[in-house]
């Protein structure tokens, strides 16, 4: 039997804005869910503000915000912003999805603690969050 002090990591997974291809997004919340951790996944075309509730309301420890569409300077600013106005400053953001190298120092600048490319091997994934979160 867990103690309460090992409760499961609650990971809200996300699709800001109009991208329309979750694949990537379904595979690392079925890893993450598989390694122990509770997944909290909105679907598809989520606001900033819509994925802002969602971690508020599922008390989340970290938020994965997966994105495709080159949005991402667009719709991550917007969502720190958002966590940081609701004075959140205890959930861990990453960013998956097709993120050019030049733009990965400015994200971690916003607040972003790491961001995977494709390829990223869902165990790093995993450990990173469960480490970051541990830590945190």
């Amino acid at each position: 039997m867990s103690t309460s002090s090992e409760r499961k990591i609650r990971v809200v997974v996300a699709k800001p804005g109009l991208d329309g291809h979750d694949r990537g997004a379904k595979i690392i919340a079925r890893a993450l869910r598989d390694a122990g951790m509770e997944v909290i996944y909105t679907g598809l075309h989520q606001t900033p503000e819509q994925i802002v509730e969602t971690v508020i309301q599922e008390d989340a420890d970290a938020v994965g915000l997966s994105i495709l569409s080159g949005a991402h300077m667009t719709l991550v600013p917007r969502i720190v912003e958002l966590l940081r106005e609701q004075e959140i400053d205890d959930v861990l953001v990453t960013v998956g999805g097709t993120i050019p190298a030049d733009d990965i120092p400015q994200l971690k600048q916003l607040g972003v603690s790491e961001v995977f490319t494709p390829g990223a091997p869902t165990q790093e994934i995993i450990d990173f969050i469960r480490g970051a979160v541990r830590s945190g």
